[in-house]
């Protein structure tokens, strides 16, 4: 018996760009969430702005709106991360 697994995400054979993307963002995420519990500051923001940066390009090519609206005020966050840092406040 075998089971014909669907997925909703565009496949690699199709958009292989978008794929790699997606997946490397991915794994910056979680090398970012190393980085926050081991708290290595300021990198773990660098990691997770990549991060949020990757899949919002991604989220724009899939025109998902949740995924938009989620890692738009994810990098919205970062950014200002990043001028309070070399700000010095």
């Amino acid at each position: 018996m075998t089971h014909d697994i669907k997925t909703s995400t565009p496949l690699k054979e199709h958009h292989e760009l978008v794929w790699y993307v997606k997946w490397a963002s991915s794994i910056i995420i979680v090398l970012a969430m190393i980085a926050t519990t081991n708290n290595l500051y300021p990198w773990n923001m660098f990691l997770q702005a990549a991060g949020c940066a990757g899949w919002l390009w991604v989220s724009i090519k899939w025109n998902d709106r949740a995924l938009i609206v989620v890692n738009a005020v994810a990098c919205a966050i970062f950014l200002n991360g990043f001028v309070v840092f070399f700000k010095g406040t």
